[in-house]
């Protein structure tokens, strides 16, 4: 498995912890699911930058 892949079950994980808090917390549904595309965004984006190669030097 990859390490893009890898991190992106980790942060996928994250995110489900805290939603299930949330909802526990009785936050609106609304800011749950904004909160969760956000953070998505932000685990996907930072998959990239972490599991990215370097290009080669010239």
């Amino acid at each position: 498995m990859s390490s893009f892949a890898i991190y992106l079950i980790g942060i996928i994980i994250v995110i489900g912890g805290l939603a299930y808090i949330a909802v526990l917390a009785h936050v609106p549904n609304q800011w749950i699911v904004g909160g969760v595309v956000v953070l998505l965004g932000l685990g996907i984006l930072g998959a990239v930058t972490k599991t990215r190669r370097k290009d080669p030097p010239e």
